[in-house]
């Protein structure tokens, strides 16, 4: 306790029942599971999923990294790593992901690779793929149950009639473990093969929406598509058929956000930024 306010913000009972939950989502792949979200000093849809997930998962010994969109510094990822900090007396904080045990983001999966001692927590704010083809969530709950997703794969098959290919360009559906199909958060769909196989654990939270669901390590992660039209991630091509660099630090394996310079001319540059940063220093030594 400090200051009247309990250790991670959260009482001791709501961080129970988030943990039950979460080990029930390890237990189901990609099952959503309900809890009862609770109540924050911010509005839901900005994150609360994912920071009760962290509040409730977090100890004094861990290090934390916020992330926002691949950005450390954005006003998301700055507040939330502040009312953390604020809550969480005797945590550490970081920038760099070889250095964190639990790593909280929105809409990114880090570049490099994740270990087996990490922890990711993605905030989600539609948590179920099936919500474009269904309204009623007791008939996705059902559709889920049968593993019934013939109306989404239709909903794929029109996109490839009326545009030649899939144009899902974040939220890509993607099936776990061989049954439930997720939504897994707005990250591009580059990041999407990065839940297979994963080597840490990978946890979804919705706050608004009260559910909670799991990639657990090594788990069978499978974009939807069909054998004639295979699941492709993002193209940075140019049209000489050059692979795009980042302009900062060079690098043509990242995923690249584009901007337009003080000059007006079309730059690019790696959307994570601590990732960016280390290959600057290893460039200059």
């Amino acid at each position: 306790m400090s200051n009247g306010i309990n250790f991670a913000f959260l009482d001791e009972y709501a961080k129970r029942e988030i943990r039950r939950s979460v080990i029930k989502a390890i237990c189901i792949p990609g099952y959503q599971v309900p809890y009862s979200s609770r109540e924050m000093p911010m509005g839901r849809g900005f994150g609360t999923g994912g920071l009760q997930l962290t509040l409730a998962l977090i100890g004094a010994n861990d290090t934390l990294k916020v992330i926002d969109q691949g950005s450390d510094d954005s006003v998301n990822a700055v507040n939330l790593r502040k009312f953390i900090e604020m809550t969480c007396p005797g945590i550490d904080t970081t920038t760099r992901l070889q250095e964190a045990t639990l790593i909280q983001s929105r809409h990114r999966i880090p570049e490099q690779s994740l270990r087996a001692d990490q922890i990711l927590v993605l905030q989600v704010p539609y948590p179920d793929a099936l919500v474009i083809v269904e309204p009623s969530e007791d008939k996705r709950k059902v559709m889920h149950g049968e593993a019934d997703y013939s109306r989404l794969l239709v909903k794929l098959y029109e996109d490839i009639v009326k545009f030649d290919e899939i144009t899902i360009s974040h939220r890509y559906p993607t099936r776990i473990n061989g049954h439930y199909i997720i939504d897994p958060s707005p990250i591009p769909r580059y990041d999407v093969p990065k839940l297979h196989n994963s080597n840490a654990l990978i946890l979804f939270g919705a706050g608004r929406e009260k559910k909670i669901y799991a990639v657990p390590p090594h788990c069978l992660a499978e974009p939807l598509a069909f054998d004639d039209v295979p699941f492709r991630i993002e193209d940075f091509t140019d049209t000489n058929g050059e692979r795009r660099v980042c302009k900062m630090c060079g690098s043509r394996e990242s995923f690249l956000d584009e901007f337009i310079d003080e000059q007006g001319e079309r730059v690019y540059q790696c959307s994570d930024s601590d990732y960016c940063e280390q290959q600057q220093e290893l460039a200059h030594g």
